[in-house]
């Protein structure tokens, strides 16, 4: 074996990348598909063109690494967690079109379980708070609204899943209908404790059973490569969410180490070892991982809806900037916001607010605000947001943060990394390999088949290409966090 094959299913591209024993890349190859925005609050995908997608960067990456099907050990697989699923198990078609976790349709539904007075056994049980972010009521919707569902599903004659689960369907040629813990956790319809589906929350969402895929560890061998497009008999042996697959990436193997990803949302992970910490600041508890024959890990999660999403607005909404990469040398055009703060709450709010009826909106604007002072905004409050995870999940864990270690896209943001360091007062530390999402699914499958022995193993290829190291007064930090928590509170329960 000379490679491990990571497929990496974003919010907004597939990915593939091929890596060595070193944890170096062989070959990457990504391709965009689109995003569907058919009434406000609710964004869609089309899971076969994500198939597709998918299939065709695999296949590229391939090609690209003149690798044979012998040399590469196994497949990873590390996904957009919260997107849902529902298709025909004979034919393979989706029902409809995925519904993707920044969807607010089900906020409703939500509602009405917390009035229904499940959120104590909810939060127990799963971790979770009740949010249309979670998959649960995404597929309660789906059986509810598409005509005959329900009951074909009550037949067996449907499978849902989330993105891990629909990639492994198609890579086996429908032979294997899996999910692995850490996707499972964030269906709100597992239990975290006993790792299995819950039946009371199944009866709370009027969900089947049957239509559930069977749950497997992060890392075991769980099937093998059967479709057309890419070589055949390749095992799949790593499956985990993308958040949790880039803490283990990071080698954030033990309590108390934690990672934060800027990706399209932001999402902040530590690692809590075999205990699932429920937290005092509304972040969630969620698996992290289990390895074959051992205990399940835990991390306690935030997470930000819009990141790296702000970004983009700015490119395809406003049309600032031509592409996303030009925004630094924009933002670091002025030496300051000029007062101007943006709190893009396009989808709602997420941890530690919680609150599905915010919206976006920018304040401090004057006649002399520019679209540079727009520009640094923007990346200001993806740091700002990150920055109220960090001191929630320092006060959850009771323990000093020593460290922060980066990934996702917008990592290789030098302002951006360094405003975060300055806001949280801890220096920011960003490895050379910055693609630890996928290299996480890739360790998970490698571990599986013997590619790489331990996680120290693993742990020793970790390597820093920068720290930032905080320059900013404490005082002049919590000014500035104070002026964004006035803007937090202005844009609450909007609609």
């Amino acid at each position: 074996m000379k490679a491990i094959l990571a497929l990496d299913q974003g919010t907004t591209s597939s990915r593939a990348l091929l890596f060595d024993r070193n944890g170096e890349i062989l070959a990457t190859a990504q391709r965009e598909f689109t995003q569907h925005f058919p009434r406000p609050g609710w964004v869609e995908h089309d899971a076969l063109e994500i198939w597709r997608s998918q299939c065709a960067v695999a296949a590229e990456a391939i090609a690209k690494s003149a690798l044979t099907t012998l040399d590469i050990g196994a497949i990873g697989i590390t996904n957009q967690r919260e997107t849902t699923v529902l298709w025909d198990r004979v034919s393979g078609q989706p029902l409809a079109p995925a519904i993707v976790w920044q969807d607010r349709r089900t906020a409703p539904f939500c509602d009405a379980l917390k009035r229904d007075g499940f959120e104590a056994s909810i939060r127990e049980k799963t971790g979770l708070v009740i949010d249309s972010y979670f998959s649960g009521t995404k597929l309660n919707w789906l059986l509810q609204h598409i005509p005959g569902a329900r009951q074909r599903a009550l037949r067996g004659e449907l499978a849902f899943g989330t993105i891990d689960s629909w990639l492994i369907w198609q890579l086996t040629a429908g032979k294997v209908h899996a999910t692995d813990v850490s996707n499972a956790s964030r269906t709100m319809l597992f239990n975290i404790h006993t790792l299995d589906w819950d039946d009371a929350l199944l009866r709370a969402m009027d969900i089947p059973r049957s239509v559930l895929p069977k749950i497997v560890s992060s890392s075991e061998v769980i099937g093998e490569t059967a479709c057309e497009g890419l070589p055949r008999g390749i095992v799949i042996s790593g499956v985990a969410g993308d958040q949790q697959a880039a803490l283990f990436g990071q080698a954030c193997h033990r309590p108390g180490m934690a990672k934060n990803t800027y990706g399209t949302g932001c999402f902040m992970l530590m690692n809590t070892g075999e205990s699932a910490v429920m937290s005092r600041h509304n972040l969630i508890s969620t698996v992290a991982w289990r390895l074959s024959g051992q205990p399940a890990q835990y991390a306690v999660e935030g997470s930000v809806f819009v990141g790296g999403a702000a970004v983009q607005w700015l490119r395809d909404g406003l049309g600032i900037i031509e592409k996303s990469s030009d925004i630094e040398a924009l933002a670091v055009s002025v030496p300051d916001s000029g007062g101007v703060v943006l709190v893009p709450a396009f989808t709602g709010l997420g941890a530690p607010h919680w609150d599905a009826n915010a919206r976006g909106a920018i304040f401090g604007l004057t006649r002399g605000s520019t679209r540079a002072h727009v520009a640094r905004a923007t990346l200001e409050s993806i740091a700002f947001q990150s920055a109220e995870l960090a001191t929630a999940m320092r006060d959850d864990a009771g323990v000093p943060l020593a460290e922060l270690r980066v990934d996702g896209g917008a990592a290789v943001n030098d302002f951006l990394m360094q405003f975060q360091a300055d806001l949280i007062g801890v220096n920011v530390v960003r490895p050379k390999i910055t693609e630890t999402t996928a290299l996480g699914a890739a360790y998970l499958a490698g571990l599986a088949v013997g590619f790489w022995r331990t996680q120290d193993e693993i742990a020793s290829l970790w390597k820093t290409e920068r720290t930032f190291v905080p320059n900013l007064s404490k005082s002049e930090a919590d000014m500035r966090i104070s002026a964004w928590q006035r803007a937090i509170d202005r844009t609450k329960n909007w609609l």
